[in-house]
């Protein structure tokens, strides 16, 4: 018998990458060798579904933002860094029919996303560049709060606006030209690590 933990991350799986819309929960449950009423043993309905795999796979991202800031935490630059260099290998398995089928047809899971990607920029982003530019690392004249809202704001809409960018350039490309190279044009002189060498 499937567990529920175990449901919830085979199908956020076929979500992510086949679009929310496009997978039935006929196939789900066929693929998965198991009846379609024992999805319903877990689940309301597929918004129910969706959106309850999309809060574990965001809550797995907030387990390793939370690591990364406990692990590197007096240098918040690199925190930053690490957090979008783990945010992309996420990305990179999203198809963008996921997350527009989201706002179109989940507005539970869609809403739940949206709340995430403000509390990330705004919050925990915004957290950290205001640390790193009271330590000295980030210019005193860079308007934080317009950093991240030009930079660091709904990347995933940027990546997926009318192509999606990862089928187009290489991950390790686009995360440095989104990530590094913006960071570098706001840092002072005397800071450095290993992604700006």
């Amino acid at each position: 018998m499937i567990t529920k933990a175990e449901l919830l991350k085979r199908s956020i799986e076929k979500f992510t990458q086949f679009g929310s819309k496009h997978v039935t929960l006929d196939e789900l449950a066929n693929e998965l060798g198991i009846s379609k009423k024992t999805i319903y043993t877990f689940f309301d309905n597929k918004e129910d579904l969706i959106t309850c795999g999309l809060e574990s796979l965001l809550n797995e991202y907030r387990e390793d933002i939370n690591e990364i800031v406990a692990s590197h935490g007096n240098d918040p630059v690199l925190s930053v860094i690490l957090i979008y260099k783990r945010g992309f290998q996420y990305l990179r398995y999203f198809k963008p029919s996921f997350l527009f089928g989201l706002e179109k047809y989940y507005p539970k899971a869609s809403r739940l996303f949206d709340a995430f990607v403000v509390e990330l920029a705004n919050t925990i982003i915004y957290n950290l560049l205001k640390q790193a530019q009271d330590k000295g690392n980030i210019k005193k004249e860079v308007h934080i709060e317009l950093v991240v809202k030009i930079y660091f704001f709904r990347i995933d809409n940027l990546v997926f606006k009318e192509n999606n960018l990862f089928e187009s350039y290489q991950k390790e490309d686009l995360f440095k030209h989104m990530v590094i190279y913006n960071l570098k044009g706001i840092i002072n002189h005397n800071y450095s690590n290993s992604y700006f060498d």
